[in-house]
């Protein structure tokens, strides 16, 4: 088969599709991953053939420039309210929000690539799409073309949990206040190539859920998800010998991502206050940080190592907890290797909700970003080192993980999908 997995020029986004594309491409199928030109380097570090598509969007450029934003205590639109578990707001209000995400969000990161995308596909004929879960272009480019096209979400279907959300609350309006953005838009666009609005282009014809059922977040019933294993993938990487040598004492990695400091120069986490509360437990701490943020610390604690970079799927494996601002992929690396975790999540987009979905299981403590001092972390990982419901909890979420297919199982899966098609 001829598949396309495409992605918005964002390095994180990307990162997660390429275990599965991997897999389809050792299964003999042929691969290429389409995204804005500004991608080119991350694709070519992971091997994979790349066709650049329209231009790079300008979505950070616009979101750093909008001085009533904070990167990390604002919080994306009905995301971060419905990830916090706050109630249920006036329809205005939520309205609002959603015009908000769909035109300074969704559009800015997809008008430039669509007319581009959907020229590709139509030229190159692909029997199958794969898409991360905003890259709506990408399901106009299949139906425009007649592939068959899947939805392949970071974690929880979030996006799935909150459209459901909103179109039912519109539904409950008087018909002259019922107003649907995303439809709206992606309706327009999708009506430029022949291609008719429906749902399919919001969720797929399936969606690939790597998140175990556990953690699962309530979605329509009339959504096709296809379980798939979450395998870490942080790109390449050397691993260096002080990792290959075990441990002396218990080791607790401090991981706080790398999307947050890229763009906004800084962690979400004090860290400062994080290594003082560790510096005095009979602990081995390795804190990766980017070198800008090393600087800035000044003298560290006796058992603090540093390091501006480390594969976590190579760093996991060897600690006995882990402190992490609660990004999906940091979270599921750790899990997938049974560590358990203290969390500080951001309150920006699905942070809060995976923090207190593993804590509901007990394979993770939360301490709240504002309420971090060093006592309160050092009862945090003193907890997770010794409380053992801790560490069984975090190790029956990974057995069930490893019980999940593998990506080389939905390669095959997905071939039989279009193969009906």
């Amino acid at each position: 088969m001829r598949i396309v997995v495409a992605s918005l020029a964002e390095k994180t986004n990307f990162l997660s599709l390429v275990p599965l594309a991997w897999a389809l491409r050792a299964a003999g199928h042929e691969v290429r991953v389409a995204s804005q030109p500004a991608l080119a380097p991350v694709v070519r570090h992971t091997g994979l053939p790349f066709v650049p598509v329209g231009r790079d969007h300008g979505f950070w450029r616009h979101l750093t420039a909008r001085s009533s934003f904070d990167g990390l205590r604002g919080g994306v639109p009905l995301f971060s309210a419905f990830g916090s578990g706050r109630g249920q707001r006036p329809w205005a209000e939520e309205l609002e929000d959603y015009k908000q995400v769909v035109t300074w969000w969704w559009r800015m990161v997809n008008d430039p690539m669509e007319q581009d995308l959907v020229a590709f596909c139509r030229e190159w004929r692909p029997d199958l799409v794969v898409w991360e879960p905003i890259t709506f272009s990408a399901a106009i480019a299949a139906q425009a073309c007649g592939a068959a096209h899947v939805r392949h979400p970071w974690g929880a279907d979030v996006f799935g949990a909150v459209r459901a959300r909103f179109l039912a609350r519109m539904a409950e309006q008087p018909a002259a206040e019922r107003e649907d953005p995303l439809s709206a838009w992606l309706g327009a666009r999708a009506a430029r190539h022949g291609v008719e609005y429906s749902e399919t282009l919001v969720h797929g014809q399936a969606t690939l859920e790597q998140i175990p059922a556990s953690l699962r977040v309530p979605t329509p019933h009339d959504l096709t998800y296809l379980p798939m294993r979450y395998v870490p993938y942080n790109g390449r990487a050397v691993i260096p010998h002080w990792l290959r040598t075990p441990p002396e004492r218990p080791r607790v990695g401090l991981s706080l991502g790398s999307s947050t400091a890229a763009w906004l120069g800084r962690s979400g986490v004090d860290v400062p206050l994080v290594l003082e509360g560790l510096a005095d437990l009979d602990v081995e701490v390795v804190a990766t940080l980017p070198a800008h943020e090393q600087d800035a610390l000044g003298p560290v604690p006796a058992n603090t190592r540093l390091t501006e970079y480390v594969p976590l799927h190579a760093l996991a494996p060897t600690c006995d907890a882990m402190v992490t601002h609660g990004g999906t992929g940091t979270v599921l690396t750790g899990l997938a290797h049974g560590v358990p975790q203290l969390v500080s999540p951001r309150p920006t987009f699905d942070e809060s909700l995976l923090a207190s979905s593993v804590a509901g299981i007990g394979a993770a403590r939360v301490l709240d970003p504002d309420q971090v001092t060093p006592d309160a972390v050092a009862a945090g990982v003193r907890a997770l080192l010794h409380d053992p419901r801790h560490t069984g909890a975090a190790d029956a979420l990974r057995q069930e993980m490893a019980a999940m297919p593998s990506p080389a199982d939905l390669a095959h899966t997905l071939t039989a999908l279009t193969d009906q098609r």
